[in-house]
């Protein structure tokens, strides 16, 4: 590759990593249009997941969390968490990432809170970070599988998928999620 076309991809990173998240925010209204769609193509692609979700005592659905490597690496996303089908709070998503990396990505998230307790954890804390302020466990199922939530007996489970279905080897480790203000 070479040498300005590095240069071009780096500032285009930093560009995004760096751009105030004001300004980058969707209204709560776009938001929730997002979220929607998320949960219907996540009904979609794993059979069960209604029922999945009806058991769950919240679930964290970020539609789109876009991720840009150049040797350092940035995602972010915003979404929402809801109790039953109605939206409670707006969070957003952001990690870095440093080593091999080149290019750019888009993914969508959905994180279920199977017990009261761990969602109750997640809601009253000032910033949440996967791995640290609690666990999440990725279900791995290929589009058109069905989720047994007889065998899922972790209190956080994370999904994650793009437009082809359910992605594999993917992590949520060292992910923070924090509350918007959409008032």
């Amino acid at each position: 590759m070479t040498r300005l076309i590095k240069l071009v991809i780096a500032f285009g990173l930093i560009g995004v990593m760096s751009a105030s998240p004001a300004a980058m925010a969707a209204s709560a209204a776009e938001i929730d249009v997002r979220v929607k769609e998320t949960i219907e193509q996540f009904k979609k692609n794993v059979n069960g997941a209604e029922v999945f979700l009806q058991q769950a005592s919240g679930y964290l659905v970020f539609p789109k969390v876009y991720k840009v490597g150049v040797g350092i690496g940035g995602e972010t996303g915003e979404g929402a968490l809801l109790i039953g089908k109605e939206v409670v709070d707006y969070y957003r998503t952001s990690s870095g990432s440093f080593g091999f990396q080149l290019g750019a990505q888009a993914r969508s998230i959905v994180i279920v809170f199977m017990t009261e307790d761990s969602l109750n954890k997640f809601r009253n804390s000032e910033g949440w970070k996967v791995g640290i302020d609690g666990s999440v466990a990725l279900i791995d199922l290929g589009a058109g599988k069905t989720i047994d939530s007889k065998n899922i007996k972790d209190p956080v489970v994370g999904f994650i998928f793009g437009s082809k279905g359910l992605m594999y080897n993917l992590t949520l480790e060292g992910t923070k999620i924090h509350k918007l203000d959409k008032s």
